[in-house]
């Protein structure tokens, strides 16, 4: 059983789609990278978009896969790790400020996004075989942030998905549920989850409805005395 899909709603359909469409963006990203820089596409692509292109193509309903996350999460990550390589001589000490630090920027910043961490770690290991000190990081993670975002859109499209994600407006129903009563019961868990606070309104709302509708059914399938 550990072998299950952990993520809710997934099914094989959507899984392979989430393969194809990290295919067709990654190759996108990489010739339109070199186009645009003139340069092979191989220094262009930064390993971390691989991690950005399994969040944009196989969960992009998520809050981390949105494209503000994609391209400032990146982004910030990389200008936060250029900041710890150039105050930081210790090697590991820099590598674990830069990660943690990255988590910080992109929590304040409304960006978090796990690749981020990544980014970050990846500046601070090859600071000392950048070619252009501070320019350099901002073209190949920049470009590729913004070329997988738009590939993403381009894919959704096709694929009838919505990305940029918003959110369905929930269906007005009786729920045992208040927005006081979901938002204590968040605080109590002391959790963070991959969801936006609309989707999971929306879900709570439609649960309630599907609920609803079954007391219905059995309702009528009693046998009356």
């Amino acid at each position: 059983m550990i072998f299950r899909p952990i993520l809710a709603g997934a099914v094989l359909r959507d899984r392979l789609l989430a393969g194809v469409g990290a295919t067709f963006g990654i190759a996108l990203t990489g010739v339109l990278a070199a186009v645009l820089a003139g340069e092979g596409s191989l220094p262009l692509l930064v390993a971390p978009i691989g991690a950005s292109a399994v969040l944009v193509f196989a969960v992009p309903a998520s809050p981390l896969a949105q494209p503000w996350p994609v391209i400032g999460g990146n982004l910030l990550s990389a200008l936060w790790g250029l900041l710890v390589a150039q105050c930081v001589a210790t090697p590991v000490a820099a590598a674990a400020l830069a990660v943690g630090g990255a988590i910080v920027v992109m929590s304040l910043l409304r960006c978090l996004h796990p690749p981020g961490g990544a980014v970050a770690l990846g500046v601070v290991l090859a600071a000392g075989h950048l070619p252009d000190g501070w320019l350099y990081p901002w073209l190949p993670v920049g470009l590729d942030s913004a070329l997988l975002v738009l590939a993403g859109m381009l894919f959704h499209r096709l694929s009838r998905h919505v990305y940029p994600h918003r959110p369905a407006a929930p269906v007005p129903t009786p729920s045992p549920f208040a927005a006081a009563d979901i938002d204590a019961a968040l605080a109590d868990m002391h959790e963070s989850f991959d969801i936006a606070r609309e989707d999971l309104d929306a879900l709570l709302d439609a649960a309630a409805r599907h609920a609803a509708l079954r007391r219905e059914r059995s309702a009528r399938s009693s046998p009356r005395r």
